[in-house]
């Protein structure tokens, strides 16, 4: 790991102007009713919010790099924090932006046209369709076949966790196209409209209050050209984005990329940890747990790539239920409710604390991945122990 830079980076003139026109749409487009919806439904996702960055460019400048018209560095560095600071309902403008570099760098003339410029525009959604109901996390053992059929492919299968799929107008879907070869052999990937016929979407309500949902594929017929790069070729197609998912894309030697995945949820627990501070802390020993939140946080804040990944979850998940039980039984009250203290901020986030170790990936796939990757120790042995005779 290369030695991180701390030292301060300071804007130009048009850069602030860039960040000070930023915060003041923000302020007209992530209104107080925005955010307390978002909280109340779930859904991650505002359309109004998604349409106005669109109509205003922001999209096509998040996505293209700085020569093809797109966001310097440093500027996608300030949207991506000034995004995080505003509580921006904004988790699946990721996702459709992964899933359109796909598009781009695989998808046929005829798909790119159809689907880059209303995904760049804030007009459609792109949605995720890779973990299974018995797949777990591992994305590779896929069940949903898609069978060639004429000039297309018929899909039957089903997808668990498909979040935002009914705010999306295509899912990134994973399946099987040779059961007999070896399984990172037998992938195809396809983006298929979601309102093609037998294509069904069942909501799911996690523990925390968020939709997800359970898609369903019954005899789903597509044609040839919604399919991105060669039949049993999907790895290839899918390792890119996975990398982009996990946060451990190549990093760049200015120090201007996001530090980690999840990383924009401790800006959430800070400002939790700051209200119920501002509460009264006289107690040395509540004293003491603050700090060591804080010192947990901004540790966590400073932890790169898949460590960080790591780091953020695990520090959100214990620090919130320190926060918890400090304020005591008032804590269980949400934001809007009458008795809540600190805004409801210790509520919102120890919910929040739950999903964020399981969000692209749960925090034992990613100790998993640091234990052979970074450490070099060999595969888990999921088998069963052997019997003593």
């Amino acid at each position: 790991m290369s030695d991180v830079d701390f030292s301060l980076v300071e804007l130009s003139d048009e850069d602030r102007e860039f960040r000070d026109e930023l915060r003041a749409f923000l302020k007209t487009v992530v209104t107080d009713e925005v955010i307390a919806r978002d909280r109340r439904t779930g859904e991650n996702f505002d359309e109004g919010v998604h349409l106005a960055f669109g109509e205003a460019g922001y999209l096509a400048a998040d996505f293209n790099d700085e020569a093809d018209g797109g966001f310097s560095r440093l500027r996608r560095r300030l949207w991506n924090l000034e995004i995080g600071r505003a509580h921006t309902p904004w988790f699946h403008w990721g996702t459709t932006a992964m899933v359109a570099r796909a598009v781009d760098q695989f998808g046929s003339p005829e798909l790119k046209e159809e689907v880059m410029a209303p995904a760049l525009s804030g007009r459609i959604r792109l949605c995720l369709g890779y973990t299974e109901p018995e797949g777990g996390s591992d994305v590779a053992t896929c069940k949903t076949r898609a069978v060639r059929d004429g000039d297309g492919w018929v899909i039957n299968g089903s997808k668990m966790f498909t979040s935002n799929a009914q705010n999306a107008a295509y899912v990134f879907l994973i399946t099987n196209t040779d059961p007999s070869a070896p399984k990172h052999q037998s992938l195809t990937m396809f983006l298929v409209p979601m309102d093609a016929p037998g294509v069904e979407i069942q909501p799911i309500r996690t523990v925390d209050g968020d939709r997800t949902n359970i898609t369903y594929y019954s005899d789903v017929r597509v044609d040839d050209k919604y399919r991105l790069g060669d039949v049993n070729g999907g790895w290839a197609v899918l390792r890119d984005a996975l990398n982009d998912e996990h946060g451990t894309v190549e990093r760049g030697a200015d120090g201007l990329q996001k530090v980690a995945a999840m990383a924009e949820h401790l800006v959430l627990l800070a400002e939790a940890i700051d209200k119920v501070a501002a509460l009264g802390a006289d107690d040395d020993s509540v004293k003491y747990r603050l700090g060591r939140g804080i010192a947990r946080m901004e540790a966590a804040m400073s932890t790169p790539d898949m460590f960080g990944r790591v780091a953020n979850a695990q520090t959100m998940r214990d620090v919130s239920l320190d926060l918890m039980d400090i304020q005591g039984a008032v804590s269980a009250l949400p934001v809007d409710a009458h008795g809540a203290a600190a805004d409801g901020g210790a509520e919102y986030v120890f919910r929040l604390a739950g999903p964020t170790g399981i969000y692209g990936g749960t925090l034992e796939v990613f100790r998993n991945m640091i234990a052979q990757h970074a450490l070099g120790l060999g595969r888990p042995n999921y088998s069963p122990p052997t019997k003593k005779p």
